[in-house]
């Protein structure tokens, strides 16, 4: 009996040698997890932390960034009105420029025009009017001149007005005086004492006219 006693206190003393290992083991091993469990609830709650810190200066760079790009659009939209309207400017500017150009080319000869038809006057007279008036015994050279004369005229867009039976126009016409012309109505012209002219559809010279009177028998 006593043997049997010792053989199980032997026995029970292995037991517990075998048994003390392991749990000692088991302890490192829910010592580290521990540690590792409240080594990153420490870390998320520093970074949670920094997260709560840094949020309202990332706002404040947001919202800087929206004020900063909302100016630049404004200024962009006013240098594109500025760029449009002087480019606007600049054609107005080139079509006026052309168009002077253009009227230096057509009227640069408007004051020579003007002394030139002075010599048609002096030629109509010596000629004796109008073509086929008072023709006779005239020099047939001074009709050619006078012929070729108004020919170079109509070359060069100067034109020679002949206004009778036609509305006074302020514009193209200057009385000279008043008549009573029959077959003529009332405010037409009735005579011509000067011609005029146009240039290019500009009047240069005035034709001097005689405006038509309401006859008295009406």
């Amino acid at each position: 009996m006593a043997v049997m006693c010792v053989l199980l206190a032997g026995r029970h003393r292995n037991a517990v040698h075998r048994f003390i290992p392991v749990i000692s083991e088991n302890s490192r091993v829910l010592v580290g997890l521990y540690s590792r469990a409240a080594q990153q609830c420490s870390s998320d709650t520093y970074c949670h932390d920094n997260d709560c810190t840094d949020e309202p200066s990332h706002l404040v760079t947001v919202r800087a960034l929206e004020v900063r790009a909302s100016k630049l659009e404004e200024q962009v939209r006013n240098l594109t009105e500025k760029y449009n309207k002087a480019l606007a400017d600049v054609h107005t500017v080139r079509r006026r420029t052309q168009k002077f150009v253009e009227d230096a080319k057509l009227f640069g000869i408007q004051s020579f025009c003007r002394d030139l038809v002075e010599v048609a006057d002096l030629l109509e007279k010596t000629a004796g009017g109008p073509e086929g008036e008072g023709a006779q015994g005239i020099p047939e050279e001074l009709t050619e001149i006078r012929n070729r004369l108004q020919c170079i005229f109509a070359k060069h867009g100067l034109k020679k007005m002949d206004p009778v039976g036609c509305k006074y126009d302020p514009y193209d016409h200057e009385i000279v005086c008043h008549l009573v012309a029959e077959g003529a109505e009332p405010g037409t012209v009735a005579i011509v004492k000067q011609h005029g002219y146009k240039l290019h559809g500009r009047t240069i010279r005035h034709a001097h006219v005689g405006i038509a009177l309401e006859s008295q028998d009406h």
